[in-house]
């Protein structure tokens, strides 16, 4: 049976990569679409030696983007996390580094007209219903990723694109502190629980007797990993999520103090692996919870460094910077905006194939 071709513009979003669709140009049927992505991306295998997977949780990473029939949003975002060694393909997470892909190829594909010198994109995330605004740069009115803007985790520099996150206080769960606490005992062990653009579990470094400071060995610690992988599944229970063992989320990430002059130090797994940088929406998350009285993130965060309401998350390659905009002091304080910079790079522009027998 012959291939299948299907149009795809692989690209760099942020510290991640992966391919990006139009999602007319994949089966409506959710189980079909997802039986042709583990094909793309070459899963269940270790190596993804035959597709184009990055054989790492970064690089297994799909968008798929179509019109929006939403008042006031132009696409429609469904990010879907591809794993390696098993034939699981989830729509639970969203990625915000893939996310900053997503105006670019809406610009692209033709799918938003371009403005000179830039371009406001709003985007819907089907994984989480929230929105989010992205400004693209667009001078002449075409896509241009040639800029000074450096981040974290990506060499080089590369034109700026600006995300604006809207209704990402307790998006997936229904509320901030979806167990109704913001710090609570899980496995013997201290944690807070909390939804802001992600649903994570966030542990002090301390309490597992690690440094928090680690960039190598936290994931071929085995004990460690079943600690943390123990706590996440229990907190997904509490958080409303169900059963998770089969999913990325909630999201689980180590604190320490920061060393750095940012606000805190995070290491953030995929679960099952540790971030060689740090999420979007994990340090958005991250970020509001150590403004946050009472979690067990405050007590460790310096906020004498924020800077006009922005703040530096600590990972293992540097410093992701988020902004956010709040209201209310004290208990009282709640998330309205978060905002990050990214970039992202177009790298081939084409057609992956498929073999006729995943999809006829």
């Amino acid at each position: 049976m012959r291939q299948r071709a299907i149009p795809c513009l692989f690209m760099r979003g942020g510290t991640s990569r992966g391919p990006y669709f139009r999602a007319e140009d994949l089966p409506a049927d959710a189980a079909a679409r997802d039986c042709v992505l583990l094909s793309v991306m070459g899963s269940p295998d270790a190596r993804q030696i035959d597709g184009i997977g990055g054989a790492d949780s970064l690089t297994s990473k799909v968008a798929i983007v179509g019109p929006s029939t939403r008042p006031g949003v132009d696409v429609d975002y469904l990010f879907a996390q591809v794993a390696m060694d098993r034939p699981i393909v989830d729509t639970e997470p969203s990625c915000g580094n893939m996310l900053a892909g997503v105006g670019p190829f809406a610009v692209e594909r033709g799918m938003i007209r371009a403005c000179d010198p830039e371009t406001a994109v709003m985007v819907y995330n089907l994984n989480t219903g929230a929105r989010i605004r992205a400004v693209v740069q667009t001078p002449g009115g075409r896509v241009s990723y040639a800029g000074d803007q450096r981040i974290d985790g990506v060499p080089g520099a590369a034109a700026p694109i600006m995300l604006e996150f809207i209704d990402i206080v307790g998006a997936k769960c229904g509320s901030m502190f979806p167990t109704g606490h913001r710090r609570e005992d899980i496995e013997g062990t201290t944690v807070s629980c909390i939804d802001v653009a992600m649903p994570m579990v966030l542990v002090v470094a301390a309490e597992l007797g690690v440094s928090g400071y680690e960039t190598d060995g936290l994931t071929a610690d085995s004990t460690l990993m079943a600690d943390l992988e123990r706590i996440r599944r229990e907190a997904g229970r509490r958080m409303g999520l169900g059963e998770v063992g089969d999913k990325v989320v909630p999201k689980i990430a180590v604190l320490a103090r920061p060393r750095s002059g940012g606000l805190i130090t995070s290491r953030y797994f995929t679960p099952d692996r540790l971030h060689a940088a740090h999420a979007v929406t994990g340090g958005i998350c991250v970020a509001a919870c150590a403004l946050m009285p009472g979690t067990v993130a405050n007590p460790l965060a310096d906020l004498a460094t924020a800077l006009g309401g922005r703040y530096g998350i600590e990972h293992p390659s540097g410093v992701l910077e988020v902004s956010l905009g709040t209201s209310g002091e004290g208990s009282a304080l709640t998330i309205e905006t978060a905002g990050v910079v990214r970039t992202a790079r177009k790298i081939i522009d084409g057609e992956v194939f498929v073999p006729g027998s995943v999809w006829p």
